[in-house]
């Protein structure tokens, strides 16, 4: 008998549980996770370039990760099946293109993340070492911590992180003194008068959030001990608590850019660097401890990240194993359920830990030689897809004979869904067409 990180048992979770601020925690894991600090230097340079203008840009895009985090965890839940198994269940096209998608983006992220981390700490202690050996430390720290931590651990350390996140973020808010006049006007949709002003605002709507970590929603809900529809109410609390915070980051920072960067006509740098410029700004502007109280929310914000993607990939890396596996047995017609993951095996099992692993030491080559140019195309590429094939596999599934009627997609939840997919379907194609493709052959 599977039981939970609350001490339930299966029998004892099987009637409804009333939504309570008292079981929150995978969509503080979520929001961690997908608002990495990528995420809030591309609000940054929203709020440096357009003021206010896009603040219901930021918002809609919120809305839209609500509906997809809500449809994966409603998938667990409902079917006790966990999401890859769908995916099996839809062709073997779908296996193919997670397992080209987890093996190029995890070597590629795993860099990308280090390094992020390691930049603040940098920053914080310029005379320690250099930033790839703090990549490299932040690393290794997150692979130990993932490695010898279950879930409940994991999501207490990543509820402080977080904060620590918001602390910093809504205190800079404050601290740059918004106009509110301007912020509620930014909250009617109006475009600005640049050029592809719809594609950038396309983009923020579907950058902040948006990333594999949607997908890993529901393996952490089945981490958490909900396997069954009982917990239906409370996962919806959790999923809508979890873009409300990410929002309150989003509008926070994106009011950093509007008021310290846009009135002052201050440009930053895209990427990880525009934080570590912005920390310069702050220190001209308001001292070193508030430089040094942001560097740590930089760093809070990074770290979150890498620790969520360290665990919650390597869960479903080690779905799609143990899938595999029942598949080479023929037991194809055998689900892979929510519950196994809910007992914690999975995350001792030797794919997870293999994962780890690969997040973790290949990618350090790439910080001492650099990306590979075919490889960054090819993540990039990838990664573009990726979004849509989550969006749209999930309105597949969840409109099929898979999904019990009750919870199958209601009109809402499709358009919402069909939005999503769209609008990361334009992206998408966007992506792929910006490509340096001449130079790749």
């Amino acid at each position: 008998m599977a039981g939970t990180t609350d001490g339930s048992t299966d029998e004892s979770i099987s009637l409804p549980r009333k939504s309570s601020w008292k079981y929150i925690g995978p969509g503080i894991v979520v929001a961690a996770t997908g608002v990495g600090a990528g995420d809030l230097v591309a609000t940054l340079i929203a709020g440096s370039n357009f003021g206010y203008t896009l603040l219901w840009a930021a918002v809609i895009g919120c809305v839209v990760k609500i509906s997809l985090a809500e449809a994966a965890g409603r998938w667990h839940l409902s079917t006790g099946r966990t999401l890859f198994d769908g995916w099996a269940s839809l062709g073997r096209w779908s296996t193919w293109f997670f397992v080209v998608y987890v093996v190029v983006w995890g070597f590629v992220y795993g860099a990308a993340a280090m390094s992020s981390s390691g930049l603040p700490l940098q920053a914080l202690f310029p005379d320690v070492m250099g930033l790839k050996w703090w990549a490299m430390l932040t690393g290794v720290v997150g692979l130990v911590f993932v490695w010898f931590n279950k879930y409940d651990v994991f999501e207490k350390v990543m509820t402080v992180l977080v904060g620590v996140m918001f602390v910093v973020t809504v205190y800079l808010a404050i601290r740059v003194t918004p106009n509110l006049g301007d912020a509620f006007a930014g909250l009617l949709p109006v475009l600005p008068d640049e050029k592809d002003s719809i594609l950038n605002t396309l983009g923020l709507i579907g950058g902040v959030g948006g990333t594999i970590t949607l997908a890993a929603y529901g393996y952490w809900v089945n981490a958490k001990g909900w396997t069954n529809a009982g917990w239906m109410k409370v996962m919806r609390f959790d999923n809508r608590v979890a873009y409300l915070t990410t929002g309150i980051f989003v509008v926070a920072m994106l009011f950093v850019g509007a008021e310290l960067l846009h009135s002052a006509g201050v440009a930053i740098a895209s990427g990880d660097k525009g934080l570590i410029q912005l920390g310069d700004i702050l220190e001209k502007e308001y001292g070193d401890a508030t430089a040094k109280l942001f560097l740590i929310g930089f760093f809070a914000t990074s770290f979150t990240s890498l620790i969520g993607v360290w665990h919650g990939v390597s869960l479903m890396f080690a779905d799609f194993v143990e899938r595999y596996r029942k598949d080479r047995a023929g037991a194809g017609e055998q689900a892979v359920t929510g519950e196994e993951v809910a007992s914690g095996a999975r995350e001792k099992s030797v794919p997870f830990r293999a994962y780890l692993l690969w997040l973790t030491f290949p990618p350090m080559i790439l910080l001492f030689q650099g990306q590979p140019f075919r490889l960054v195309i090819i993540y990039g590429v990838l990664g573009a897809a990726f979004m849509p094939f989550l969006a749209l596999t999930l309105v597949w599934l969840l409109n099929s004979g898979r999904t019990p009627r009750e919870w199958r997609n209601g009109m809402l939840s499709n358009a919402m869904l069909v939005i999503a997919g769209l609008l990361f379907l334009v992206l998408c194609v966007k992506q792929i067409a910006d490509q340096p493709w001449a130079q790749f052959f």
